[in-house]
Formats: C-alpha cells, sequence, structure tokens
C-alpha cells in the first residue's frame, strides 16, 4: 500500500508567492506630502461625488423625528429624549448646523455627508500610523467608496458620526494596546469612547466586545498589566464621563418601545450592506486569505500586525455574537452597526496592502463595483412630500391631522404647513415634532378606535378639516414586529371608525398620493380629508 510524505502534502497546499508591486517613478520623484496629498484629494472629490447625488431626496419619519427633536433648544434636547429616546450629541450638532444653514433635506443630508468624508483622511492617518503608508492610502481608499457611508451619507441621522467615531476609536484603540503608544492615545482613546455612547447606547456593544477582545491582547503582551491598566483607565474614564447620561439610558431602556420595527435587515444583508454585495464580499475574503492566512501561521504570528488582527477578529466576533444575545426578540438592522466598519474595513485594508498585486486589483475592482451610488441609495424613502403637497391646499390653519401609525407624525409636521393640530391613536399630539415611545405600544393596546374618533370629531367644530393619514401596508414581511403587527391593525380599525362617523363628510376626490412608489424602503402613507358637518 502506497504511503503519502506528510511533508510533501504541506508542500502541494502551500500558496505560490504573491508578485507585489512597487511605486511607479515618477510617483517615487514627488515630494511624499504632495503624492500623498493628491491620492487624498482625489479621493476626497470621488467620494463627495459619490455621495451628494440625493442630497434632496425626501425624509423618512426616523429623518422627521430627528429633525423635529433637533428643532429644540440645546438645553431642552435632553429633556425631549428622556421621552423621544436616543443620545444627545448627534441631536446638539444637529441644531447648531439648522441654526447656520436651515433645515431643508439638502442641509440636513450635508451635515452626513460631512462626517462621511472626513472617515477618507482621518482613515489614511490612522492606518498609515499604524501599519504604514500603504494600509493608510488603502482604507483611506474603501473609506471613500464604502457603499455604507455612501448609503448613509443621505440620512439625517447619526449613523456617518458613529462610523467616525468608531474609527477614530479603533485607530486609538490599536495604538494603546497593541502598539503601546500610550499618553496621547490614551486620551484620544478615552474621549472617543465616551462620544460613541453619548451618540448612541449601541456603542456600549462594542465596548463590551472591545474589553473581551484585550483577552488575547493581554495574553500576547509583554506587558499584560499595563494593558489592563490603560484598560481601566480608558474606558473607566469614558464611563464616569457617560454618568450623567445614565439615569436618562436607564429610563429608555425601562419605558421606551423599541423603535426596531419596519423591514429588519439580518443576517447576511449585513455583509452585503457592509461590502456592497457577494461579489465585493468574495474578492475581499480572497485577499484576507492569501495575506492573513499566513500572516498568522508564518514568522509574524507573535507581532503587532498579527496582534492587531487578532484582537480586531476577536472585536467583530465579540460584535456579532453580543449583537445577537442583545436583540433576541427584535432582529438588528444593519444600521445600528455602524460601530464596526472601522474594524472590518481595516482587515480589508490589511489583507490588500500584504497581498501584492492581487490586493490592488481587489481594491480596483471594489471601487469598480461600488462607484454608482444608486445601487445603495433609496431614493424614495418616504412618499409623505408628495401627499402634502397633494393635501395642503385643502387645509387651512387649525384643521386637525390624524396619523394611524404615531411615529408618522413627525414627517406629517415636518412637510405639511404650520398651524395644522395634530392627533394619533395614542390620543392627542401637543408635540407632533417628535415621538413620544415611553409606553407607546401599551397605550395602543389600550386605545379604543370608536372611541378616539368620537373624542377628537366632538373637539372639532363644524366646517373644521380632518386630515386621514394611513401607513400602506401591503408588505407583510415589514410588519412582522409586535409594534408594527399593532400598528397595522390599529390603523385599519380608526381609519374605518372616521369613514363611518356621522358627523364626518368625506371630500369626493380629494386622496393622495397620486403616484405610489411601491418600492419605497420604508413605510408610505396615503391619505384622505374629511369635513365635520
Amino acid at each position: 500500500m502506497a504511503t503519502t510524505d506528510p511533508r510533501r502534502a504541506v508542500a502541494v497546499l502551500r500558496l505560490p508567492p504573491i508578485r507585489d508591486y512597487g511605486t511607479p517613478g515618477w510617483y517615487a520623484r514627488l515630494p511624499r506630502g504632495v503624492g500623498t496629498g493628491g491620492i487624498l484629494a482625489l479621493l476626497l472629490v470621488m467620494t463627495l461625488f459619490i455621495r451628494v447625488h440625493y442630497l434632496d431626496g425626501q425624509l423618512w419619519s426616523d429623518e422627521a423625528n430627528t429633525v423635529g427633536i433637533a428643532t429644540h433648544s440645546l438645553s431642552s434636547i435632553p429633556g425631549v429624549l428622556w421621552r423621544g429616546g436616543g443620545a444627545p450629541l448627534y441631536f446638539w450638532l444637529l441644531h447648531v448646523w439648522m441654526s447656520m444653514f436651515g433645515d431643508g433635506p439638502i442641509a440636513l443630508h450635508a451635515l452626513s455627508v460631512v462626517f462621511g468624508v472626513l472617515t477618507v483622511p482621518v482613515g489614511m492617518w490612522l492606518g498609515w500610523s499604524l501599519f504604514g503608508r500603504r494600509v493608510g492610502l488603502m482604507l483611506a481608499t474603501l473609506m471613500a467608496f464604502n457603499p455604507f457611508l455612501t448609503a448613509y451619507a443621505e440620512e439625517a441621522r447619526p449613523y456617518e458620526l458613529l462610523a467616525l467615531l468608531g474609527l477614530i476609536a479603533f485607530g486609538s484603540y490599536l495604538h494603546v494596546f497593541v502598539l503601546r503608544h500610550r499618553r496621547g492615545w490614551l486620551v484620544g482613546l478615552t474621549a472617543s469612547l465616551a462620544l460613541l455612547v453619548y451618540t448612541d447606547a449601541w456603542g456600549f456593544v462594542v465596548w463590551a466586545a472591545a474589553l473581551l477582545a484585550l483577552i488575547p491582547v493581554a495574553r500576547r503582551s509583554e506587558d499584560p498589566a499595563g494593558v489592563l491598566r490603560d484598560a481601566a483607565i480608558a474606558f473607566g474614564g469614558a464611563f464616569v464621563v457617560y454618568l450623567p447620561w445614565l439615569p436618562t439610558v436607564i429610563h429608555q431602556a425601562a419605558t421606551a418601545t423599541a423603535p426596531w420595527h419596519y423591514a429588519p435587515l439580518e443576517g447576511a444583508n449585513f455583509v452585503r450592506d457592509t461590502f456592497g454585495g457577494d461579489r465585493v464580499s468574495t474578492i475581499f475574503g480572497l485577499a484576507a486569505v492569501l495575506a492573513l492566512v499566513p500572516l498568522l501561521r508564518g514568522d509574524e504570528r507573535r507581532g503587532h500586525l498579527a496582534t492587531a488582527v487578532v484582537a480586531t477578529a476577536a472585536l467583530l466576533l465579540g460584535v456579532i455574537v453580543l449583537s445577537g444575545a442583545a436583540t433576541l426578540e427584535v432582529p438588528l438592522t444593519a444600521r445600528y452597526l455602524a460601530l464596526v466598519i472601522a474594524p472590518l474595513l481595516m482587515l480589508v485594508a490589511i489583507a490588500c496592502a500584504r497581498s501584492g498585486v492581487v490586493g490592488l486589483v481587489v481594491l480596483i475592482v471594489s471601487c469598480m463595483l461600488l462607484a454608482s451610488p444608486g445601487s445603495f441609495i433609496p431614493v424614495d424613502k418616504s412618499d409623505m412630500k408628495d401627499v402634502a403637497g397633494e393635501m395642503g391646499p385643502y387645509l387651512t390653519r387649525g384643521d386637525v391631522v390624524l396619523s394611524t401609525a404615531p411615529e408618522q407624525a413627525p414627517l406629517a409636521w415636518y412637510y405639511l404647513p404650520r398651524g395644522l393640530g395634530f392627533a394619533t391613536m395614542l390620543g392627542p399630539d401637543s408635540h407632533p415634532s417628535y415621538m413620544d415611545w415611553d409606553n407607546a405600544q401599551t397605550l395602543l393596546q389600550r386605545s379604543n378606535a370608536q372611541r378616539g374618533v368620537a373624542r377628537l370629531v366632538a373637539s372639532m367644530h363644524p366646517g373644521q378639516r380632518l386630515l386621514l393619514l394611513r401607513p400602506l401596508s401591503e408588505g407583510v414581511t415589514n410588519w412582522s414586529q409586535a409594534w408594527s403587527k399593532l400598528v397595522r391593525l390599529r390603523a385599519a380599525q380608526w381609519a374605518g371608525a372616521v369613514v363611518s362617523d356621522p358627523e364626518l363628510r368625506e371630500l369626493p376626490g380629494v386622496i393622495a398620493p397620486h403616484n405610489y412608489y411601491r418600492g419605497a424602503c420604508c413605510i408610505a402613507s396615503f391619505a384622505l380629508v374629511f369635513v365635520k358637518r
């Protein structure tokens, strides 16, 4: 019986050396600042070109709710968030931004574009300072073309800010714990960790994963006690800074109805949204296999670069596991993982930088596949602008708007003329600029359509008009969570009560919108107008 030499088998499995590439002569002759500055300027122009295509796009309910909260004074915003949900940093920044540039869609989305564009130079700086110029340039390129950052640059939401702060925190994390560059980096890490959780409480999941990732880092370090000491300083200091906001978070966690209620993006969708599709994910995986597996098995496996790769992989695994545990009842949507864009793209940048010509080809091909923003940005996020445009002429100051999707009231408030009264299925709405999530589901369960409509109509005077807004809920898969299923049921009941109320008369032929687009990514509405007899 023939036998196989195990050394020969290993040799067969061993990959051939990957051809590397050098710096073009004309580029090498340029002063380093000029060459690098030119590449950075080109990347900034390209990312701006990609991310400003749909700045004037319609808002959806989450964006309108954000704008409504930010319209309050800086000192009032924390009190509004007590009931409206969220962390204050982005709302404070948006309030200042709106005071300078207004609250139109272009101005609102431009702030997110600013944060997204800043990830490019910050990514270059951090990648270069950690692992050299090639990694820095590749990380900047990946940030410039990343589809997640492209998509959320068109939303007045904090996800671009989270990605930027996550990049700074992650770069500081590697400097402090892997390269052991302390002092200024330790201060930067502490500050960025605090700013993360002041932007979104989901940052605590990343905190926990980052602390777990320190286990393999400490085991590989020559100074494990120093790693633990610096962790106590950074995370402990950030938590102390966060203490004033902690009572609000506890209240929100205890009373708020979870606002993750429509179209959950689970599983593989996160990878697709982060990398821009299965084709890009596949070629990134190819570069990772060619570059990172040999790194972890070769002579460099105890070096700083291998430790950084291990720490990054452990952090990502921790986020996935902890996120799954935190969202057992409500599936996690991809946008809440903006904080892991930085470690994901750092791994890809390292892999591309180490896999020679293959890595360069992967980078070029991926950028070509990701250069079209229309593939990632939902153009039709809502139809409320169309509804408001068609129904506005039929309404006058003092008329009433009844939104049978409570969280759509801020969107109607944003687009409809000022001076209207508002009500939802939770009752009269004295603050339609934002959604009050305190015990919202319990209150909606207790609501009664006949009594609620009767009280609303009784408060109106003859001749006063009622605009009925009802969500279009034909997509059953988008209405599978507890809150959304209840909204769907109650909306039908309340709409039926309005139509059958003897004191209301429907204005014939007045219905909107006339151009509903069924591919809308978020909730769409239709509207009818009634007048009290």
